[in-house]
């Protein structure tokens, strides 16, 4: 049990992201010193958001040039620092070479930050932010689990570089970091799962996460017709970013930690919308019958093979978020305010 102390520094990979945005504000609002690894410092436009959440708060922020795939990158960044988050990786579905795109710069990526928290003596803890795509790769893995439910003692076994090659690329890199921190005994790794992660992002102008996609094809019209049956879990970006927080500072912290507010599914998420925005936007309304999407999904997305759809529609999500409830003392905000207020920024943003 470590304890961390508030007055040294603290790292973030990624800090421009989805997720570390968030998580950013989190430590500068209680006055901590942030030290944000991003690609490129020198653009003004792209740190602006974070700039503004400094100038508000009790902390600095100071940025350092980094690049996941190259050794000794964090080295500068990490000094002094007990604590580091590391929330860097991709989360994208366009991809066009699985390898190069997600499983290299996940699982390498990993490997040069930990590495370098190894050559770090002032590192105490590292949070890893993973996801449940590392517990499961399809919603038919459920039948393989005890009791019927996803729990941190489940690991995703059913994904590959061919299929889901995202889910196989975080399974990847989480174990790549337990790998690492069980061949030394200074530093914690402390990992959080988050489910399929919603709400408004600090930066709505640079938002590369797969769930914005997701949202916006609600209301572009391309679902109108209907969508899949498909169980999903889904949580709030700000709970998400409270349990990175606490998974740092809270010294009895230790494990995986399935971050997921929901067991829901995909109809029940767009159904959340309809009393706001019903008359306004082509959203869904029903679910498209699995047939359908057997004969047609291949043609409209490359996406949905035949493998994808036999694997994952009509099969529930259920997973046990009580570890962090428990642990992390994460109090999940409701599934229809994360929602609406997400929809209502891409709509601000003229995304949608």
């Amino acid at each position: 049990m470590k304890t961390i102390d508030k007055t040294k520094p603290v790292l973030v990979t990624g800090a421009t992201g989805y997720v570390a945005g968030w998580l950013v504000k989190k430590l500068l609002d209680e006055g901590i010193t942030v030290h944000a690894a991003v690609r490129d410092p020198e653009n003004k436009h792209k740190l602006k958001y974070l700039d503004e959440l400094a100038e508000k708060s009790k902390g600095r922020i100071r940025y350092f040039k980094s690049d996941l795939l190259k050794e000794g990158s964090y080295a500068e960044a990490m000094q002094g620092c007990e604590l580091v988050f590391h929330t860097a990786s991709p989360f994208t579905s366009e991809i066009t070479d699985p390898q190069k795109e997600l499983i290299d710069p996940a699982k390498l990526g990993t490997r040069n930050v930990l590495e370098q928290v190894n050559k770090t003596d002032s590192v105490k803890r590292v949070v890893l932010t993973s996801s449940c795509a590392a517990i499961y790769g399809d919603n038919i893995d459920i039948k393989d689990t005890p009791k019927g439910i996803f729990t941190e003692d489940v690991w995703n076994n059913s994904s590959s570089l061919k299929h889901q090659p995202y889910s196989y690329s975080k399974t990847l890199a989480e174990q790549e970091a337990w790998r690492i921190n069980n061949g030394q005994s200074r530093w914690d790794l402390v990992v959080i799962n988050p489910s399929l992660v919603i709400g408004p992002a600090i930066n709505p102008e640079n938002v590369t996460s797969e769930s914005f996609n997701l949202v916006k094809q609600l209301g572009n019209g391309s679902m109108k017709s209907g969508v899949p049956k498909i169980g999903m879990g889904v949580v709030d970006v700000r709970d998400v970013a409270l349990a990175h927080y606490n998974a740092g500072f809270f010294p009895e912290a230790k494990g995986r930690h399935i971050v997921s507010g929901y067991n829901t599914w995909f109809l029940e998420i767009a159904q959340t919308l309809l009393p706001k925005y019903g008359d306004k936007f082509p959203l869904p309304k029903k679910e498209t019958p699995k047939f359908l999407i057997w004969l047609l999904g291949p043609m409209i997305n490359k996406l949905l093979t035949r493998k994808y759809i036999s694997r994952n529609i009509g099969y529930p999500f259920v997973a046990d978020n009580s570890k962090s409830i428990k642990e992390l003392k994460i109090n999940y905000r409701p599934l229809s305010e994360s929602i609406n207020e997400m929809f209502q920024q891409l709509i601000d943003a003229k995304i949608i």
